[in-house]
């Protein structure tokens, strides 16, 4: 049909959580050795235009609740031109509309989880992702 494949966005929505917390220094990789796991315990996904091959999208993803047992995300895929995607600097720090159309909005939500699957309060299982993940937020209001 030409158009990218329905799940692939849950795919693109793992990847923006996964960059968002690289960029706050961690790994999902290492933050699995601490021994934290973070399963999807609910998804909510809304198609509004389809991606086609080749196009240029962007995964926006921002948290939108935070504790130490959960964490919530939503996301947005947009198809962006050239001159849209030199714009992303300039939003850096939230300033501005988001740039391209619209092609897909979702949010999961997470429950921080120990390797038996039991809830486990990530300030106190890793207290160092659980500081840089709070302080993000608050940089993010002021």
């Amino acid at each position: 049909m030409g158009v990218v494949y329905h799940a692939n966005y849950l795919n693109w929505f793992e990847i923006g959580r996964t960059e968002m917390i690289r960029q706050l220094g961690f790994t999902y990789r290492a933050m699995e050795e601490e021994g934290i796991l973070l399963p999807v315990v609910d998804l909510d996904i809304q198609y509004k235009s389809p991606a086609h091959y080749d196009d240029l999208v962007t995964v926006f993803t921002r948290i939108t609740t935070f504790t130490p047992l959960r964490i919530h995300y939503e996301y947005e895929v947009r198809r962006l031109n050239e001159e849209e995607r030199e714009l992303l600097v300039s939003l850096a720090n939230g300033a501005g509309e988001l740039p391209g159309d619209k092609l897909v909005t979702g949010a999961t939500r997470h429950v921080w989880v120990n390797r038996s699957w039991r809830p486990a309060r990530l300030d106190k299982s890793v207290p160092k992702l659980y500081d840089a993940l709070r302080s993000s937020l608050l940089g993010r209001k002021e």
